[in-house]
């Protein structure tokens, strides 16, 4: 099994074919965590659920606290590898259930985690029981599936774009002795799906704010439980919306407190994305490069990731590049896949 522990998303892949294992009927678990009265720890789409009961309890992203000692829940503090373990605990009870055992489990990380990093969410998944036999770095395992599809010869460069909900990673691999080695490599760390969902509420605020200002007030200075569920509810909201605008040309955006709401159109939404996406285009102009590599020599470009779902991010790179990208119906799932056919590392000491 290979799992991916995700900004937003979790994923774990079986190593019998293409499947998945389903988490509510769903192949991506939620990595969020909710720490309920007794203490206990809950993750996935439950944990945004009672969240808006009790927000003080509820981290929606714990890989963007790797670096945190704790994390304070409900007024509890936890250790991060506690909080990470719950989530992965998730995939353990589902492998059991649906395969009989947990089996032996590879684990991906982004390519900018040092050893430290990679220790932590290795101790996670052993104190969430889960087997684990090594890591692979999230590009490489994302080369392996797009060699597995499409075919990378030997000395051939592929570029993998890896935009998700927390971070970008932009990663030259290069196909050597069967293998792939990462030849350039760079990053943004507050740069992802997340950063998208801001800009989105920003831009709502601008009509909001003038329009009913104590409404809004109430969204971006939450005193109440109720205020806090509402500004959740409006974050929800603006992730819906952006995520319809990837296959419509307009989205309804309810407002709490503010009944007519707003509409965002797909070219309004590009607008806001721009800026983040200057970002992205000079940071992937970097590793090329870095790598020594010119657009019409690489053997492809791969999109990775669930921010990669929007139009923009694909036309952008073909405007500029000339190289039309490789965008899979799943990409939040390419690296779990690819992991399961990748060498992985040894075990961080």
């Amino acid at each position: 099994m290979a799992v991916d522990f995700g900004t937003y998303n979790t994923v774990a892949a079986l190593s019998d074919g293409e499947r998945v294992l389903l988490f509510d009927g769903m192949p991506l678990l939620s990595s969020a965590v909710y720490a309920d009265r007794s203490g206990a720890l809950v993750a996935g789409r439950d944990a945004a659920h009672l969240a808006r009961l009790d927000p003080a309890g509820f981290e929606p992203n714990p890989k963007r606290r790797i670096d945190d000692t704790s994390v304070l829940l409900g007024g509890r503090e936890y250790p991060v590898v506690e909080v990470v373990a719950a989530v992965l605990g998730r995939v353990a009870d589902e492998a059991r259930r649906v395969v009989g055992r947990v089996p032996e489990t590879v684990l991906t990380y982004p390519a900018a985690w040092g050893r430290r990093r990679q220790g932590l969410l290795v101790a996670a998944a052993r104190r969430a029981g889960l087997p684990v036999a090594g890591v692979v770095s999230e590009p490489v395992a994302a080369a392996y599936r797009f060699a597995a599809l499409e075919g990378v010869a030997a000395g051939r460069t592929l570029v993998v774009f890896d935009f998700g909900a927390g971070t970008l990673d932009v990663a030259a691999v290069r196909a050597a002795d069967g293998g792939y080695q990462v030849v350039a490599y760079d990053g943004v760390e507050d740069l992802g799906g997340l950063d998208i969902d801001e800009a989105v509420v920003r831009h709502v605020g601008r009509t909001v704010a003038e329009r009913a200002p104590a409404a809004w007030a109430r969204l971006t200075a939450p005193g109440t439980a109720e205020e806090f569920r509402a500004r959740r509810l409006l974050w929800d909201d603006a992730r819906a919306a952006k995520e319809m605008l990837s296959r419509t040309s307009l989205a309804p955006l309810p407002v709490p407190g503010y009944e007519p709401g707003v509409h965002l159109t797909r070219d309004e939404l590009n607008d806001l994305c721009r800026p983040l996406l200057d970002r992205a285009m000079r940071t992937l102009h970097g590793v090329l490069a870095a790598a020594r590599v010119a657009p019409p020599d690489l053997a492809g470009i791969v999109l990775v990731g669930g921010s990669s779902r929007l139009p923009l991010v694909a036309d952008r790179i073909l405007r500029e590049l000339g190289v039309a990208a490789t965008v899979t119906d799943q990409p939040e799932v390419v690296v779990a896949h690819g992991a399961l056919t990748a060498h992985p590392l040894p075990l961080p000491a």
